[in-house]
């Protein structure tokens, strides 16, 4: 009778362990829900902590394709501020995914089913909340790309389970030895547990690093029943592929709890849990599990690939809606159009609140003077960062835009190499020549941003040197937008170049900056003037001003 209640009061603590836990997964979901709806449209609100990024190039790295977003490039247009303010993923997959992306310009005019697909999930609330609940489930929270774990499981030695099975058979054999001679029996049959359970711990530790891609694998692949019950029709075809692929991990499914519980090995205070955890120990039931689920995995890893795949591409497109939303009013669908130059009204910098729009329209490439401050690198940025939008997530800040397709680089914000030793015009010229070297190359026309051309080195050679190269890329498969601070420029490559500039006036105690692109060359000097409103000292100042004055006139330095 004892026994009986003692069953019945660990069963209902079950029951109600189990209730409790529906409970909290409710909530938990009914707080997303809300949170999903009520942020929706606005900027993302994630604050990121310091590795919570590190898996991000996993799926790019592993995906690897001709004319992506070089390092020099994602990292001179701040790249990764743009992708924390578009990424409203709540899976790895996703944001793996959009990172991959966004190093990724399309070759080709082929975003109608992107398109379909991102303004369905931005006009369909409640499908879109269903889809991100279960990207939530799948989470984000691994420390490094699920790439980076297959890596690691391919570099492992290859797990067997002959020698546990042998062990299993000898176990059985002693059992049944029981029935002949019980103490030789029974004495062999401890024996053998005891070196299973001495060996385990050794075993465990070495599969114990393994376990967290193990995880990341089930979460993916039970999603797809998750999916399958949101009954969404805009995804069938995708449901479809994912169903065919995840079948071959039907093997890998069964049984996976005996790996995955999360109080194997652990004091549950759970007689039963205590009793199973020894019958792993003995029978290595758990190492024999995993070393199947390895096999699996390594036989399947382009299924799996498939499944992240088609993953990580819904919910980008769910977070590119989510994007386009916050920036409604401030967005357009870019025009493609190999005859047209760079042809764009009102543009915006995604980085930068209340940003002064600009109109840009070119065939030959534009060449920018202007002072500091003015808004010449914001300028660059703002163009360089569009035309990778416009190629990669089909959006565009601002009210129009036509270009062809391009392969973009620039070369903005270098720095000094101390590892290989290199100064900062040898890292600048080096980071030119890798655009020359790419126009020389077969594919589309290169669009390439130089801000301040040359300014490792000495004035005489900058100029002379900045002239050939920039001549070069109007020559050649190359539209170049460059900044520079060197007037004499606009009068050597004005038959080369479309001239703008930006300025700031002068008054009084102050400067004001309009940051609007004008036409022509700067025609306004005011370095000198801003030493003055800094407060140098007035004969410093005004030797300066004549300094400047008489080479002007007479082309001399006193």
């Amino acid at each position: 009778m004892e026994a009986i209640v003692l069953i019945g009061l660990l069963l209902g603590v079950c029951i109600i362990a189990y209730i409790l836990g529906l409970r909290d997964q409710y909530i938990i979901e009914k707080a997303l829900k809300a949170k999903l709806t009520r942020e929706f449209g606005e900027s993302p609100s994630r604050v990121y902590k310091e590795d919570d990024l590190d898996h991000l190039t996993g799926y790019y790295r592993k995906h690897q394709k001709e004319n992506q977003i070089d390092d020099i490039t994602w990292n001179d247009l701040n790249m990764d501020g743009v992708f924390a303010r578009m990424n409203y993923c709540l899976s790895a997959s996703g944001e793996e995914y959009l990172y991959y992306l966004l190093r990724t310009p399309a070759k080709e005019d082929n975003f109608e089913d992107f398109e379909k697909k991102v303004e369905y999930f931005r006009a369909n609330d409640e499908e879109r909340r269903k889809l991100q609940i279960i990207f939530a489930k799948i989470g984000r929270r691994i420390r490094h790309s699920i790439y980076d774990y297959l890596d690691y499981l391919d570099g492992a030695k290859d797990f067997s389970n002959t020698k546990h099975f042998i062990m299993i058979g000898l176990m059985i054999l002693a059992g049944i030895g029981c029935f002949i001679n019980f103490k030789v029996g029974f004495l062999t049959l401890i024996a053998l547990m005891v070196i299973n359970i001495t060996t385990y711990f050794k075993v465990k530790n070495e599969i114990e690093p393994y376990l967290v891609t193990y995880n990341y694998i089930l979460k993916v692949i039970y999603s797809v029943q998750m999916f399958e019950k949101a009954k969404i029709p805009a995804i069938d075809t995708e449901l479809g592929q994912m169903q065919e692929s995840a079948k071959k991990f039907n093997s890998f499914l069964r049984g996976s709890s005996i790996l995955m519980s999360p109080t194997r090995g652990n004091s549950s205070g759970n007689p039963a849990d205590l009793i199973f955890d020894y019958l792993r120990m003995a029978l290595h039931l758990d190492i024999i599990k995993f070393n199947q689920m390895y096999k699996e995995i390594m036989e399947n890893k382009e299924y799996l690939d498939e499944i992240i795949t088609i993953i990580g591409r819904m919910e980008t497109e769910i977070s590119v809606a989510c994007y386009r939303e916050s920036v409604k009013d401030f967005f357009v669908i870019p025009t493609f159009d190999e005859n047209a130059g760079y042809e764009a009204k009102a543009l915006l910098h995604p980085l930068i609140p209340d940003c002064v729009e600009n109109d840009v329209n070119t065939k030959r490439g534009l060449l920018i003077t202007g002072s500091n401050a003015s808004g010449k690198s914001t300028f660059l940025k703002s163009c360089a960062i569009n035309a990778i939008l416009a190629q990669t997530i089909h959006t565009v800040l601002g009210k129009e835009y036509k270009a062809p397709f391009f392969r973009i680089f620039s070369s903005m914000a270098l720095a000094d190499n101390i590892f290989e030793g290199d100064s900062y015009y040898i890292v600048e010229i080096k980071s030119i020549k890798r655009i020359l070297d790419a126009a020389k190359t077969e594919g589309a026309k290169v669009l390439c941003f130089v801000d301040e051309v040359l300014r490792g080195t000495n004035t005489i050679e900058r100029i002379a040197a900045s002239t050939e190269i920039l001549k070069s890329f109007a020559g050649s498969n190359v539209l170049c937008f460059a900044a520079t601070h060197d007037i004499e420029l606009t009068q050597l490559l004005n038959d080369k170049f479309d001239l703008c500039h930006f300025e700031g006036i002068v008054t009084g105690n102050d400067v004001h900056f309009d940051y609007l692109v004008k036409e022509g060359p700067a025609t306004n000097r005011n370095a000198i003037s801003l030493l003055g409103l800094l407060g140098y000292d007035e004969n410093i100042v005004d030797n300066a001003q004549g300094l400047a004055d008489k080479f002007l006139k007479t082309g001399h330095w006193d």
